[in-house]
């Protein structure tokens, strides 16, 4: 395999997910592919005659290919855009590395937030407390990477599977392979639970317990039960008196805090008991019969919509998913239902080679961070609260975009270190992070594809509940504005979910309102009329585009980087001079050049039979 073709599947989307290369109706033979031919963008395509059909059952699609473009990689027009791109790229990291260095007047005032790196002649930026926790537990982490499987492969070889622990309800209608799979689901159960007590041990300490509590109690109880242990019993001299909790607590293990990332498994919480609920409600007889689907291989859609059995929604099971150790600090999130299901079948996508060259890009990723903290020193430079003045427009701006790329960054390592570990362990949860956050372009796609297990947990739990994009008498301009409001609800719970802070409200508020744009911009400019005019349709959405991706960065950067009044600012930086505004200008155009490359890269993808949202 020569390096230009391994590069190419490390890179595919069918190494990141197998359900961005095949449909979410569509299950997997036992490679992982889609049942008819797999089009894998790492390789080449099959032949033109087969290929139209292929497309339209993988991926919905009845034109085929016939809404595709011809390539526009060695055309003239994209010739202009490389040379934009090889000068663009690294003044953008030289701007940012030359406010980086030593020499620069504001160093001082932000060089206590730096610490020793491991690169000669650098320190390093781990002034993020979130990405900090991170990284300085690396070590111990990988270790549990490899303590953990091992344990349950030893656990397996001490505890065969064994038919005879099933539950006896209806045993004698089951197959043999439904009765492995129960037994598997028994086994797997069995050692989740066991390995999630000592895992929150390790993590909370005392404060174990109530997690534990939490799960096992009403309100009522757990409010006797934890309030005393963590208010004051009393004054002494002024200071509040210790009661037992506060004793307790002071064993508080590696993550004492464990409110703190609570959200998450309030997550799953939910996701129980709303499964549990829908699952009462559905008419009588097995989905699985009805449809004569083979439960060991049911598609991506069908797991998570396909009640689990009426016994499977026990206590044990409740506690073994909410605790699932790979996944319960950070996710993806996966329902109870999906869960469930892969618990008694592993998914047929799960493959060394495939899983290997995950792990393999999470390793890159990480390796990316490094260097990035290494030398350019964007986090720790904006908690110093600079005199944003002493910057050159680009500077400023290059501040900001890198700050960006740090917070996507720190969120998907730790999201794909603990994919990688369920997928070792024979789960595969969604993945989160779809594109780099540098190939986004549109507000509605970059919100689908970012924290993806979470939206899809939205979308199920919320937003299709709500309504929707509307409902029976609801379509065209009323289902439009429906959809503004209930996307309205989700992201203020999206933002009060994350943390109560004002900030997070107006980042939710800003979202949705920089959504409008996009959704009326639709409206004016339908892709229907402009088929006779494809390239000036091209260019009026690489204008909106522009407009897309300034309103982003400016979102993002109130909710997680610099707030209100550090992206005033910034603002006030780059556009309070002519030299300002001349520079606006001028990356608006780069933009607009990014955006072109980015369509091109959406329009490659659908010839290679990759129908996304995101």
């Amino acid at each position: 395999m020569t390096i230009l073709v391994y590069a190419k599947r490390l890179f595919s989307l069918d190494t990141l997910d197998t359900r961005f290369t095949k449909s979410s109706w569509a299950p997997s033979t036992a490679d992982g592919s889609a049942p008819l031919a797999r089009i894998d963008p790492a390789k080449p395509l099959p032949g033109l005659d087969n290929q139209d059909a292929t497309l339209r059952n993988r991926r919905g699609n009845s034109n085929g290919l016939q809404d595709t473009q011809p390539s526009q990689w060695v055309t003239t027009e994209f010739f202009s855009y490389y040379l934009v791109l090889i000068v663009a790229i690294p003044l953008m990291f030289k701007s940012a590395y030359d406010v980086s260095i030593p020499s620069n007047t504001n160093y001082p005032k932000y060089e206590h937030l730096l610490s020793p790196g491991w690169i000669p002649g650098r320190k390093v930026d781990n002034s993020d407390q979130q990405y900090s926790g991170f990284r300085d537990n690396i070590p111990y982490m990988f270790l549990l990477l490899i303590f953990h499987p091992l344990l349950r492969r030893l656990y397996e070889a001490l505890r065969p599977i064994n038919t005879q622990t099933v539950p006896e309800l209806h045993k004698e209608t089951r197959s043999a392979q439904v009765r492995r799979a129960d037994a598997r689901l028994d086994q797997r159960v069995r050692f989740d639970i066991g390995f999630a007590c000592l895992y929150l041990l390790g993590l909370h300490g005392t404060s174990a317990f109530k997690v534990f509590a939490i799960l096992g109690y009403p309100y009522a109880a757990i409010a006797r039960l934890v309030l005393p242990w963590t208010s004051a019993s009393g004054v002494s001299d002024g200071n509040p008196a210790q009661n037992w909790g506060s004793h307790l607590d002071s064993y508080g293990g590696l993550l004492p805090r464990w409110e703190i990332l609570f959200n998450i498994t309030v997550l799953r919480l939910i996701s129980f008991n709303l499964d549990y609920c829908w699952g009462l409600n559905r008419a009588g007889g097995s989905p699985l019969e009805k449809k004569q689907l083979d439960p060991s291989d049911l598609s991506d859609r069908d797991r998570v919509d396909i009640p689990a059995k009426s016994e499977d929604y026990s206590f044990r099971n409740y506690f073994a998913y909410v605790l699932y150790s790979p996944l319960y600090l950070t996710g993806p999130i996966l329902t109870f239902n999906e869960y469930i299901s892969q618990l008694r079948y592993q998914p047929k996508s799960i493959s060394r080679d495939r899983t290997t060259l995950y792990g393999i890009r999470f390793l890159i990723s990480l390796l990316t961070m490094e260097v990035m903290v290494h030398f350019i020193y964007a986090v720790a430079i904006s908690k110093s609260q600079p005199a944003w003045e002493v910057y050159t427009p680009f500077q400023l701006s290059m501040l900001g975009y890198f700050n960006l790329h740090h917070i996507w960054l720190k969120l998907l390592l730790p999201w794909r270190f603990f994919r990688f570990w369920a997928l070792l362990d024979g789960i595969d949860p969604p993945e989160n992070m779809v594109r780099c956050m540098s190939d986004n372009y549109s507000t509605l796609a970059f919100w689908r594809g970012w924290h993806r297990s979470f939206n899809r947990w939205i979308v199920r739990y919320i937003y299709i509940p709500l309504g929707g994009s509307g409902g029976p008498g609801t379509h065209g301009q009323w289902g439009k504005a429906r959809a503004v409001v209930n996307m309205l609800v989700v992201f203020t719970f999206v933002a009060l979910w994350h943390d109560i802070q004002l900030k997070l409200l107006v980042w939710g508020w800003l979202i949705t309102f920089f959504v409008l744009p996009e959704v009326l911009a639709g409206y004016a400019f339908p892709k229907r009329k402009w088929q006779n005019h494809k390239d000036a349709y091209r260019v009026i959405c690489g204008i909106g585009a522009v407009g897309n991706i300034l309103m982003m960065m400016a979102a993002n950067l109130v909710g997680f980087a610099v707030g209100l009044d550090g992206l005033k600012g910034l603002v006030q930086g780059i556009v309070g001079s002519y030299s300002g505004l001349v520079f606006l200008v001028t990356a608006c155009g780069a933009l607009f050049v990014g955006a072109q490359v980015m369509f091109e890269l959406r329009e490659h993808e659908l010839r290679h039979g990759i129908k996304l949202k995101y």
